[in-house]
């Protein structure tokens, strides 16, 4: 509950992908991530805006197109990343979470260069 509404946590597209994927294996950093995402969608739930908001201007083209107007980031072990929006009415919030990826794959969906 937040603000007197019931948080609902939704994987979506790509998140989804890569939460089952993550699941299928049984490697030490694919647990410590899952277990790491599921410690931060409890926070969520009492505090859905926990994550680092990212400025409208910078929202990758590819999730504005998805109508996407709100973005959040959170950190996760190894240098992943997870990317949510949040959507609510009078009774409830929604909590899509879009994106779990690893540095170097967030890197390019936010068009971040090496030097």
């Amino acid at each position: 509950m937040y603000l007197g509404k019931e948080v609902r946590i939704l994987l979506k597209g790509q998140a989804r992908k890569t939460y089952l994927e993550l699941k299928k294996k049984n490697d030490k950093e694919s647990r410590i991530i899952l277990n790491s995402i599921e410690r931060v969608k409890e926070i969520l739930k009492k505090n859905p805006q926990f994550g680092d908001p990212i400025a409208k201007r910078l929202i990758p083209k590819t999730l504005r197109d998805l109508n996407i107007q709100n973005l959040y980031r959170v950190e996760l072990p190894n240098y992943w990343r997870m990317l949510y929006t949040i959507q609510g009415n009078k009774i409830e919030i929604f909590l899509f979470i879009l994106n779990i990826t690893n540095h170097k794959n967030y890197n390019k969906l936010f068009g971040y260069n090496k030097k």
